[in-house]
């Protein structure tokens, strides 16, 4: 259990908080205003920022919602607010519900923070944070959509909070219900305020400097989840076809060498795919002697007879998946593979005397492709339906452990980039972690410059952040300042 400190005001909020009405007395204003000095820096106070209508309550009606949060200091010290905000709404009977939201008066003035990727899926990380404790929460996908209604399937996960969607809904984009445990309101608390606090540049004193750290790390693993060979066996032993995506160096092809060395005891083959690989290639070919040739699927089936196989086939993007398979695809059906009513298909000439093929319950199909490849081979809808997909994002941790303290500095420098200015279809282009590896900063640093920099000049090329690609020339420019100060020169 933590332990609780006489001073920590988010501790008091949280009592307050988490009651519902009637609020403490006095109101939750000085509590609010605790948080500046206390938690935040005082440089950070501004009196507008408060509110505190705990007092509306009191009064008669439906149109009267009663709330306490901060807003943006621009706005003024009592009525309508703009900007995004961090408020709470007691009721009498079920607590209180937490939320991030817009102002009644628009987006404005903080379009920069909720026009932002990078906020929007910060939020989406501090759902998923809330929901692996427990805790209820709902996340809108475009916090600048005012006036877009809470769904009603979510409504119905927040029995007794009906009035307070039917009147604010519109313009909340973010909500939990408050526990109604003190310890456990607290938890909630601290992730929407620090999160609140990050976004609007409120630097925390030092007391408090790493909870504060500690959610911002939790939500960005989020962004960036871990992907063990363990996971991708337990996958590929229950659906049978998987295909591992995700950008550049982020050692796919690795992970499939690591499954087939650690999982399958070795048993397995690689096949790297290619524009001109063809259906005569994977399935069955003519060699003009014997009249058949075996193919890659042909060898593997065989192979799987004397025990578990696993047939990697590399960079699928590459190749036209559905030229490639043709009726073969039929078999690829994770649940009816193996046994007597195993689903077969004829092949186009004999081979060996074999006159059709059915995969056996001991074969295992791991692809991989990069999801930088934006060309028209990429998987359709028939091959997505039968694969498993699994996202292999870079991995910072593999950088820590593997390189000079420069490339963690450098990693973050573009992933900040591409995760606060990146359009969710351009995310995937981040490098993966394989572009820092170095045993030495020279190493890194020649890295930097024939790898990184080449790579960064080339998304700028291509316009790929869009109207926020100034974000990434600044980044590149930095790499560039940090190579020409070590003495080399991009």
């Amino acid at each position: 259990m933590r332990t609780v400190r006489h001073d920590d005001v988010l501790d008091q909020l949280a009592a307050a908080a988490c009651r519902g009405l009637p609020g403490p007395d006095g109101g939750v204003r000085p509590l609010l205003e605790k948080l500046f000095g206390s938690r935040y820096n005082r440089r950070h106070f501004t009196p507008t920022a408060i509110r505190d209508a705990y007092a509306l309550a009191s009064a008669s009606g439906d149109e009267v919602i009663p709330f306490a949060g901060l807003v943006h200091p621009d706005n003024p010290a009592i009525g309508l607010h703009g900007g995004t905000s961090v408020v709470w709404f007691p009721t009498a009977d079920h607590g209180s519900l937490i939320a991030f939201a817009a102002g009644g008066k628009g987006v404005a003035p903080d379009e920069a923070i909720l026009g932002r990727p990078g906020h929007r899926r910060r939020v989406a990380s501090l759902r998923r944070y809330l929901a692996r404790r427990g805790i209820e929460a709902w996340t809108k996908p475009d916090p600048t959509a005012l006036g877009v209604a809470v769904p009603k399937v979510v409504e119905r996960r927040f029995p007794g909070f009906e009035r307070i969607f039917q009147r604010v809904g519109g313009v909340m984009y973010c909500c939990a219900r408050l526990p109604r445990d003190p310890e456990s309101a607290r938890f909630v608390l601290q992730a929407f305020f620090d999160l609140y606090a990050f976004e609007r540049g409120y630097q925390p004193v030092k007391a408090w400097e790493p909870e504060q750290a500690s959610l911002l790390a939790a939500l960005r693993g989020d962004l960036f989840p871990r992907v063990t060979a363990s996971e991708v066996d337990s996958l590929l032993r229950k659906r049978r076809f998987v295909i591992l995506e995700g950008p550049p160096g982020t050692g796919k092809s690795r992970l499939a060498e690591e499954l087939r060395r650690a999982h399958f005891g070795g048993r397995g083959m690689t096949v790297q795919l290619h524009p001109s690989f063809t259906y005569e290639d994977f399935v069955v070919g003519s060699d003009g002697a014997t009249g058949a040739q075996r193919g890659v699927l042909l060898k593997a089936i065989e192979a799987a007879a004397r025990g578990p196989f696993l047939l990697h086939l590399d960079e699928i993007g590459r190749a036209d998946l559905s030229q490639v398979l043709g009726e073969a695809i039929y078999l690829f059906e994770p649940a009816e593979v193996g046994g007597p009513h195993a689903r077969r298909v004829r092949l186009p000439r004999p081979v060996d005397g074999r006159e059709e093929i059915a995969l056996p319950e001991t074969l295992y199909v791991l692809a991989t492709m990069s999801s930088a490849h934006r060309g028209p081979t990429r998987p359709d809808l028939a091959i997505r339906r039968r694969f498993a997909f699994v996202t292999l994002p870079p991995d910072r941790g593999v950088v820590t452990e593997n390189a000079p303290p420069l490339a963690a500095r450098v990693f973050d420098m573009i992933a900040d980039a591409f995760v606060e200015h990146a359009p969710d279809g351009v995310l995937d282009l981040m490098p993966g972690h394989a572009y820092f590896l170095a045993r030495s900063e020279a190493e890194l640093l020649e890295r930097i410059r024939f790898e990184l920099i080449p790579l960064l000049d080339e998304y700028l090329g291509q316009g790929v952040l869009g109207p926020s690609s100034h974000e990434l020339a600044a980044v590149r420019n930095e790499l560039d300042d940090i190579v020409e100060a070590h003495g080399f020169s991009a």
